[in-house]
């Protein structure tokens, strides 16, 4: 963290171990207290023009505290010293009323993280808002530079950065700082009442890592007008190609059904299936909450545990479940360290960076094998069911014949069983690990194309 960092977390540790000793003196057994503080900027272009600026600040701290195995939490984000003291009372009074929770409670003494390494997670520079609207005019320049784009539906850039700091009654104190940079290009594409539209975006932590805006702008151009005349197609069961974008989204199921949460209850489609296949043999996914400059990266997770690179998935094998402290307790097992938090509510578990690693065939060979089949470039609804598994979502992106792309098609629909893709998938070697849920591109054999 930056020396401003440093006197601004200090003064909020200061806060927040005030607040946890004046719950115990009001009577809780122990207790913790977060908050969050962030500011942001973000400047918008449309037809080379500054269209909107948008500063915004915000405040925040959440009180949690424990009276036996009852848990109350209150926020707020007045601090001024009435506030406080009303906070305190507040959530003392609250949890000498709910109903006992077997599972709460703190971490417990010496399993909290004593040290962390610096990721070098903030930027200590901070752009004006007319870095930014020259950022978002030479994106949007360069994507109706592109033939066939007649039109911007957002271009914008943005910059904030967040502080995040902990105080617990175990003993754990700590903070930590985040900075984001980002650039978004939407395109619209076409003439009259058919049009198409498409996106590029980059997101980094330090300004030096992003992407060139030009660049930005005309892939976004590029991908909105390759997708200019788009047909549909008839139902069959083909080869699905995911590109990396909508590839990601099939982790994102897979962290739901390894929730800690979600396996106690009973409700994911894995729940029997620890430490067997489930992808095929050569697959890892790792989740990898000390990457520098990740954007997903932390130093310790919500609860002060200590963070390691894990693997979730090795060598197709399921390797373990993400749990934050309660459902590590639900399943008598000890925490992973993945608990994170907002300021109102409990702890619950979520992943940090965590990627697919790469395959040892590149995409066009993936593709090269295919005589009929679909490259998905767009996800849309979110018809997965957690319990078994079943998924249809609808998509659009390019029809494969002989091996190539041959022409854009929408309005379809991609189904089949999680279980079975993932048994089924192959990754290809052009992961690019840079937004925190990353995989490269994936083909899935034998899934329901539904078209016409």
């Amino acid at each position: 963290m930056t020396d401003r960092s440093h006197t601004e977390a200090a003064a909020t540790l200061d806060l927040l171990d005030d607040l946890v000793r004046r719950a115990a003196a009001a009577g809780a057994d122990d207790a913790d207290a977060v908050a969050a503080d962030g500011v942001s900027l973000t400047a918008a272009s449309r037809f080379g023009a500054l269209e909107r600026v948008i500063r915004a600040e915000s405040r925040k701290l959440g009180l949690r505290v424990f009276v036996g195995r009852r848990q109350a939490i209150v926020s707020t984000a007045d601090r001024t010293p009435r506030a406080l003291a009303d906070l305190v009372e507040r959530a003392v009074a609250m949890a000498r009323a709910v109903p006992e929770d077997p599972f709460c409670g703190l971490a417990e003494p010496g399993l909290w993280a004593r040290s962390w390494p610096d990721l070098d997670l903030c930027d200590p520079a901070k752009p004006d808002p007319a870095e930014l609207a020259g950022q978002a005019r030479a994106a949007e320049e360069a994507a109706l530079a592109v033939p066939g784009v007649v039109n911007s539906r957002t271009v914008e850039a943005s910059w904030s950065r967040s502080v995040t700091a902990l105080v617990a009654s175990n003993g754990f104190a700590g903070a930590h700082a985040h900075t984001r940079r980002s650039l978004l290009a939407w395109m619209l594409a076409g003439d009259g009442t058919v049009m198409e539209r498409d996106h590029e975006h980059d997101t980094t932590v330090h300004a030096a890592d992003l992407r060139n805006p030009a660049g930005i702008g005309r892939r976004a151009g590029e991908r909105a007008a390759a997708r200019l005349g788009a047909r549909k197609v008839g139902s069959r069961r083909v080869p699905v190609v995911f590109e990396p974008r909508t590839a990601a989204s099939l982790l994102d199921h897979l962290v739901a059904a390894v929730s800690g949460p979600a396996v106690a209850r009973g409700t994911s489609f894995l729940k029997d299936r620890l430490g067997q296949p489930v992808f095929p043999a050569g697959v890892t996914v790792v989740d990898d909450p000390l990457r520098r400059r990740g954007l997903r990266s932390r130093p310790f997770d919500a609860e002060g545990m200590a963070v390691a690179p894990r693997a979730i998935v090795e060598d197709g094998r399921l390797a373990g479940w993400l749990l934050d402290l309660r459902s590590a307790r639900q399943l008598g097992l000890a925490g992973t360290g993945h608990a994170a938090r907002g300021v109102s509510g409990p702890p619950g578990p979520a992943p940090s960076n965590i990627h697919m690693a790469a395959g040892r065939r590149s995409r066009d060979s993936l593709l090269g094998e295919i005589r009929d089949g679909l490259y998905v470039t767009e996800l849309m609804g979110m018809g997965v069911n957690p319990v078994t598994g079943d998924y249809s979502r609808g998509a659009s992106g390019f029809w494969i014949e002989d091996g190539q792309l041959a022409y854009p098609v929408s309005e379809l629909t991609v189904a089949g069983n999680l279980k079975d893709m993932f048994l089924n998938l192959e990754a290809a070697d052009d992961l690019d690990a840079r937004y925190g849920m990353d995989a490269p591109t994936v083909r899935i054999d034998g899934m329901t194309v539904a078209g016409l």
